[in-house]
């Protein structure tokens, strides 16, 4: 639950070069004391140098050479800090438009996202970027902070300007309402506690709202989803699968599906290190074992028997391109998805998203950090759902075969075609196909059974005439869905349909719940 001391919130720094990321970070760093005084000390003799003698604190985070030589952020940088409230785990991204594919990357994990906009400058493209690219990932929560107020005399009209701007293209955007905190960086105005400064602004503090805003647990409530990572067979006793819980909750004697054979078993036990476990939830890593021989490999998943995900070649997706080497239909990427990997076939390049108008505009290439929606085609069937309902098995990843470069971030919009189906067909799928179920329908002779076929068969169902049956013939029959019309005595768990008009033999298949979904149309004859 959120505000426990359990409880872990991951979030995201974003904005414009120069907007005050690091020192941010740096200052919640510095004033929650989760900076070692060695780590103080170095810092203090590289800010000496630069800013005489007083602490830099986005030095704590700009930790690459080439980023303290040129001012900005290159990496993205992860810090751990803590409160007597809440875990916390920050990715510092870079603001530059070069290394949008780096804030990307530090925002895909994110249960929130801070974006810091200049108070002096307003809102800049790179803003926008920023915040349209969190939404699109799907992070939950937005900050709006507006940095460096003090340089403006925390003026409440420039405030309120930017946040009536900003409001305004978030709720275009479709992103979830944002909370707008001014606040100072480098004073820590409004970062940890509130500031006289600004006592026209009645919200909390940003680490208020960072300690007690919801986080976590979210994967736990989704369908259950164990990507296979590596069989296990140490010896002819045991045989497992190891892999993390992507979302949901599997449990000892549940019934599952292993995609893509569709062959059903039951979890015999959920193994760790210290010992078997009832239940797994993500994002536990674990060992799952069990009660049937299935061949079962890397990039296989195994799922609740009644939640499945989509199986399916075709899909569309929203695609961040993060390659100087642009993306163009026909192009054949390699798609990473949770522990599968397959070839896919870029179909087509639908558009490109304009981030500061949000519209569509067509296209035939996607360039170096656009965005875009394409449809792929991959060489083996993904086993996934939506991103908007499941950011886990939603996402993969666009890698160059040839150099190995990763080229591209994905968010899968939907499925596209036929759903590929393995293993034996179920008595489900053939109720979904034909519209009911296998039935033996006797009348009395053969006439009968035509006539009877062909009103069936107008109607859609799967039917045909088989005459004076065996027994063990109908009974085939009858599991393949199929309704058989034999002719002759009436056979044990058979429909006596004999002197019967149509309407009245549909009437019998509804009441016997053959038939299903909507009553067909009645059509008037003779009787049979």
């Amino acid at each position: 639950m959120p505000g426990t001391e359990t409880s872990l919130l991951r979030f995201s720094t974003a904005g414009s070069v120069d907007d005050g990321k690091s020192t941010l970070i740096g200052r919640l760093l510095y004033d929650s004391k989760g900076v070692y005084e060695d780590q103080l000390a170095s810092v203090a003799k590289a800010s000496a140098n630069s800013s005489g003698g007083v602490i830099d604190l986005a030095l704590l985070t700009d930790g690459l050479r080439a980023e303290r030589e040129q001012g900005i952020t290159i990496d993205v940088a992860y810090r751990y800090f803590s409160t007597p409230r809440r875990k916390f785990i920050i990715a510092d991204t870079p603001g530059h438009e070069q290394y949008t594919r780096n804030m990307a990357t530090g925002a895909s994990t994110a249960d929130l996202a801070i974006i810091l906009i200049d108070a002096r400058n307003g809102i800049l493209p790179q803003s926008r970027r920023h915040a349209f690219i969190a939404n699109l990932l799907g992070t939950r929560h937005l900050v709006v902070a507006v940095n460096k107020m003090d340089l403006v005399d925390f003026d409440q009209s420039v405030f309120e300007t930017i946040r009536s701007e900003f409001s305004a293209f978030l709720k275009k955007a479709g992103a979830p309402e944002a909370l707008f905190i001014p606040i100072s960086a480098r004073d820590g105005d409004n970062v940890v506690s509130l500031s006289s400064k600004s006592s026209w602004y009645t919200g909390p503090s940003l680490l208020d709202y960072l300690e007690t805003v919801p986080a976590g647990a979210e994967s736990e409530y989704l369908p259950a989803r164990f990507p296979v990572q590596y069989v296990l067979r140490p010896d002819l006793d045991f045989r497992g699968y190891a892999g993390q819980m992507a979302s949901g909750v599997l449990r000892q004697g549940e019934s599952v599906i292993a995609l893509p054979s569709r062959r059903r078993s039951t979890i015999s036990r959920i193994v760790t290190f210290d010992g078997d476990l009832a239940e797994v939830r993500a994002p536990q890593s674990v060992t799952l074992c069990l009660s049937d021989e299935i061949d079962i490999s890397r990039g296989d998943m195994i799922v609740p028997e009644r939640q499945l995900p989509h199986v399916t070649r075709r899909f569309r997706a929203h695609v961040v391109w993060m390659s100087s080497k642009p993306l163009e239909a026909g192009q054949t990427m390699l798609v990473k998805h949770t522990s599968h990997q397959v070839r896919a076939l870029v179909r087509k390049i639908e558009h490109r998203l304009d981030i500061v108008q949000l519209d569509k505009q067509q296209t035939g290439r996607l360039d170096l950090n656009e965005i875009g929606e394409i449809t792929l085609d991959a060489h083996r069937p993904l086993f996934f759902d939506e991103y908007s309902k499941n950011r886990w098995t939603g996402g993969f990843i666009l890698i160059d075969p040839l150099t190995n470069e990763t080229a591209g971030a994905g968010m899968i919009i939907a499925a596209e075609g036929r759903e590929e189906t393995r293993g034996p067909v179920t008595a489900a799928e053939r109720v979904s196909r034909f519209g009911h179920r296998g039935a033996v329908v006797c009348v009395e002779d053969m006439d009968a059974a035509v006539f009877l076929e062909r009103e069936l068969f107008n109607l859609g169902c799967n039917v045909a005439v088989a005459g004076r049956l065996p027994s063990n013939a109908a009974t085939v029959l009858y599991s393949a869905g199929m309704l058989a019309i034999a002719v002759g005595p009436v056979m044990p768990n058979a429909i006596d349909a004999r002197g019967l008009a149509v309407a009245e033999v549909l009437e019998l298949l509804e009441i016997r719940g053959v038939l299903t979904g909507s009553r067909p149309r009645l059509i008037e004859g003779d009787g049979i």
